[in-house]
């Protein structure tokens, strides 16, 4: 499935500081005339920043279930912040391989040296390349995403707007909304759009990290293909979804067991159709 590189103007976050790279999961246009239903479906990075004036900002969006993405230790380290009564679900992404880039992104960037030795040399890009096809065959990686997007197209009225996250609501979270908006239609070149703003969102949401890193001598510039994403990330996970399943359909159904009954409760719940 090409990507192009044209991709129209990024659409606005919610003005949540504490939460930038926190934003509506639908809005987009279908193929057919149609639109991603807003309101529903909401995607972020970790939530263990509510706190202050962020409680009642996040609370208005009104989200009723949470479906953390994250590993056991990253979830130990960080554990979420929501309003009482929010159900919550774990969807472990990640657990058959705990030490994949995703899982330990502040680890990465302790060292200067090796972090510019990484980056010139190509090696973050080939680990998170090789992330990204896991998504798409890793065991955990389709029991996971088949949880969420089962709590989608299930959920009863009273347990919506759903919110999916991982650490940077980048990377699991980023192929998450990649993946259904193709599901959905969604023309590639707006899917692109949708992931790339994480580029300098999921960034944002890393500043003292990053501050850290320049203090120390680093080029914040080279820490983006890290703590930001790049295109060929999402073009290896399709790469690998297309060459063992063919398109995105067989994989929600062959990858992932959620048939024709599950994609279509999923289409019905959210896209809206052309007037």
């Amino acid at each position: 499935m090409p990507i192009a590189d044209d991709a129209p103007p990024a659409r606005p976050a919610p003005p949540l500081a504490a939460l930038p790279n926190l934003r509506d999961a639908g809005g987009l246009p279908t193929r057919d005339g149609g639109r991603v239903r807003t309101g529903l479906l909401f995607r972020s990075g970790q939530l263990d920043r509510i706190e202050g004036d962020t409680v009642a900002a996040f609370a208005a969006l009104g989200v009723r279930t949470v479906v953390d993405l994250r590993t056991d230790a990253e979830r130990a380290a960080g554990a979420d912040r929501v309003p009482e009564g929010t159900r919550q679900l774990v969807a472990n992404v990640l657990g058959d391989h705990a030490s994949a880039v995703p899982a330990r992104l502040p680890r990465l960037i302790r060292e200067v040296a090796r972090v510019e030795q990484a980056v010139r040399g190509g090696v973050v890009q080939e680990l998170f390349e090789r992330t990204y096809r896991n998504f798409v065959t890793l065991p955990s990686a389709r029991e996971a995403y088949a949880t969420l997007y089962r709590a989608i197209a299930d959920a009863a009225d009273d347990e919506l707007p759903l919110l999916f996250h991982c650490t940077a609501g980048k990377d699991r979270t980023g192929w998450a909304a990649a993946a259904l908006l193709l599901l959905l239609d969604v023309p590639a070149v707006a899917v692109l759009e949708d992931f790339m703003l994480s580029d300098e969102l999921a960034f944002a949401g890393f500043r003292p990290l990053v501050d850290r890193f320049a203090a120390s001598g680093g080029d914040p510039d080279l820490l983006h293909p890290i703590l930001g994403v790049d295109p060929s990330y999402l073009a290896a996970g399709l790469d690998e979804l297309e060459q063992r399943h063919g398109d995105v359909a067989a994989w929600f159904a062959d990858g992932l067991g959620l048939g024709e009954d599950v994609q279509a409760r999923l289409h019905e719940r959210l896209v809206e159709p052309a007037a």
